[in-house]
C-alpha cells in the first residue's frame, strides 16, 4: 500500500523532544558497548546520540542488529578517545570502535554543502561521490535519507530528539524521504532499493511522493557498482523479509533494473507458475532465517534466476540445440548477463548452475546413477530445489517421493526393484545418449606401455 500523504520538497529542521515516559525506550534494550561509547564521548566534552536504525527499530518493538552513534567529534577526535578505534572510508569518513565481535560505528554530524566544497563531490548526474562536510545535529538530521532514520536518542535526559517528523512517521508506520525525492535518488540510486527493503522489513507503507519517482529513475541503478548491488541484493533477500521485498520491487518497478532477465521471464509466463515458485522459495528462505538456519546465496540466486534460466533454455531448445548442450548454454548465458548487473561471485554462481543442471538427473532410476547422484556434493541443495518446483507444477511429485524415500531408506528402495535394470538406457529429460564402452586396443608387441 502507498500512503497518500505528499512529500515536502523543502525541509526546515524543527526540534521535537519526546520524553522517556512517552517513547518508552530503556537503556536495558540497548547495546552496553554503544552506551559506553556515548558516555565516553560526553565525558570528553562532545555531544553524542544513538541514531538511525537502532532507535527506529526499538520504537517499533524490534531488536536492532547494529547500534550507531552520531557526534560532533571528528573521526580523529574519536580515535584519540578510544584506543580500540579505527578510521575507515573515503566517501564517508567514519570511526569504528571495536569491542570483540561488536563494532560501534561513530559518525560525525554532516551537513550539505555546495558542489565547490573540497570535501563534497558529485558527478554530472547528481550522484554523491564524496561527502565529508561536518555540521550540526540539525544539519545531520536533514541530510539523512528517511525521516524514520533521523531520530536521536540523548543519553543525558533519555529523550528522543526529532527534527524532521520521523517520530510521527514511525507511529503512522510510513516511510518518507527527507527532501526532494528525485534529488535524493539521483544522489544515491541505491536509496530506491533501501526504500523497498525497509518497507518490507518494518511493514511500513511508502509515502506517495517518495514512491512516485522510482519507476522513472529505476534505470539509475545501472550506475551503481555491481559489487554494491550484490550486497544490497543479499540484504533484500537474506534478512528475513525476502517475499515482501520482492513484492515491493515489483510494485515500485525496480525488478527489471535489479533482475532484468527474471523480470522478462515472469512477464512472459502467463500461467504465473514461475512467480509462484519464486515466491515460495523466498517464503522458505524467510522461514529458515526466522529459525536461525543457514541460507546459501547460491540457492537464493538459483531461485531468483530460475525463471530466466527456464526462458533461455526454452529458446535454445526451440532452435534445435541438443538438450544437454542447451542446459549448459542457458546456465552460462543467464549467469553472464546477471553478473553484469550484480557482481555474483563464482563461489556462488557455480553451485547455482550445478543446482540447475542436476534437475534432469532426478528422473533417472538406474541403480548406478542413483548412487552417483546421492554422492554428489550438491545433491541436497538440488533435491530441495526439486521439491520447491512442486509449488509450480505437480509433474515432479513422483520424483520427489522417490528421492525422499531413497534418502530415508536407501537399501530398502534399491532392493525393492523400483530401479531401471538397463544401465545403458538414457535418463528421461537429461538429453544424454547411452554410453558405449570403448574396447581398449592391445598395444603391439614392443610398443611403450
Amino acid at each position: 500500500m502507498i500512503d497518500p500523504i505528499p512529500t515536502s520538497a523543502l525541509v526546515i529542521p524543527e526540534l521535537r523532544s519526546v520524553p522517556r515516559d512517552v517513547h518508552g525506550l530503556s537503556r536495558r534494550q540497548m547495546s552496553q558497548n554503544a552506551l559506553r561509547v556515548l558516555y565516553r564521548l560526553r565525558e570528553g566534552g562532545f555531544a553524542a546520540y544513538l541514531v538511525g536504525g537502532a532507535v527506529r527499530d526499538l520504537l517499533v518493538g524490534g531488536a536492532p542488529k547494529d547500534f550507531d552513534v552520531a557526534t560532533d567529534a571528528t573521526p580523529e577526535q574519536v580515535k584519540v578517545l578510544f584506543r580500540n578505534c579505527r578510521l575507515i572510508g573515503r566517501r564517508f569518513r567514519l570511526a569504528h570502535v571495536v569491542y570483540g565481535r561488536e563494532i560501534i560505528e561513530v559518525a560525525t554530524f554532516r551537513a550539505n554543502g555546495g558542489d565547490d566544497d573540497g570535501d563534497r563531490q558529485t558527478d554530472d548526474g547528481g550522484r554523491l561521490l564524496r561527502d565529508n562536510i561536518y555540521g550540526s545535529i540539525e544539519d545531520d538530521a536533514v541530510r539523512r535519507d528517511f525521516t524514520v532514520n533521523a531520530l536521536y536518542y540523548a543519553i543525558e535526559d533519555f529523550s528522543v530528539r526529532d527534527y524532521v517528523g520521523g517520530y510521527a512517521d514511525v507511529q503512522a508506520r510510513v516511510l518518507r524521504l527527507i527532501g526532494d525525492p528525485e534529488t535524493r535518488y539521483r544522489e544515491d540510486p541505491v536509496r530506491m532499493l533501501r526504500a523497498a527493503r525497509l518497507a518490507a522489513k518494518l511493514g511500513f507503507s511508502i509515502e506517495a511522493g517518495t514512491a512516485a519517482p522510482v519507476p522513472a529513475l529505476a534505470h539509475l541503478l545501472a550506475e551503481a557498482s555491481p559489487a554494491r548491488l550484490f550486497e544490497e541484493t543479499l540484504k533484500l533477500f537474506l534478512s528475513g523479509h525476502a517475499a515482501a521485498s520482492f513484492e515491493w520491487l515489483e510494485q515500485l518497478g525496480l525488478l527489471p533494473a535489479l533482475l532484468p532477465e527474471t523480470a522478462q521471464a515472469l512477464a512472459s509466463n502467463k500461467s504465473g507458475a514461475l512467480r509462484r515458485m519464486l515466491l515460495q522459495g523466498l517464503q522458505n528462505t524467510d522461514a529458515r532465517v526466522a529459525n536461525d538456519e543457514p541460507v546459501s546465496p547460491a540457492f537464493l540466486y538459483a531461485v531468483l534466476l530460475w525463471p530466466a534460466y527456464c526462458r533461455a533454455l526454452a529458446q535454445l531448445q526451440a532452435q534445435g540445440v541438443h538438450p544437454a548442450e542447451a542446459q549448459r548454454r542457458a546456465a552460462d548465458r543467464v549467469t553472464l548477463h546477471q553478473v553484469g548487473r550484480t557482481a555474483l561471485p563464482r563461489r556462488f554462481s557455480l553451485p547455482m548452475q550445478e543446482i540447475w543442471l542436476l534437475q534432469p538427473r532426478f528422473t533417472q532410476r538406474q541403480r548406478k546413477r542413483v548412487l552417483r547422484l546421492l554422492a554428489h556434493p550438491r545433491f541436497r541443495a538440488a533435491f530441495d530445489f526439486l521439491a520447491l518446483r512442486l509449488s509450480a507444477s505437480d509433474a515432479h511429485a513422483d520424483d520427489v517421493s522417490f528421492w525422499r524415500d531413497v534418502q530415508l531408506e536407501p537399501a530398502a528402495v534399491l532392493a525393492a526393484g523400483e530401479l531401471q535394470a538397463a544401465e545403458g538406457e538414457a535418463g528421461e529429460g537429461d538429453g544424454s545418449a547411452p554410453r558405449k564402452r570403448r574396447r581398449r586396443r592391445r598395444a603391439p608387441a614392443g610398443a611403450p606401455a
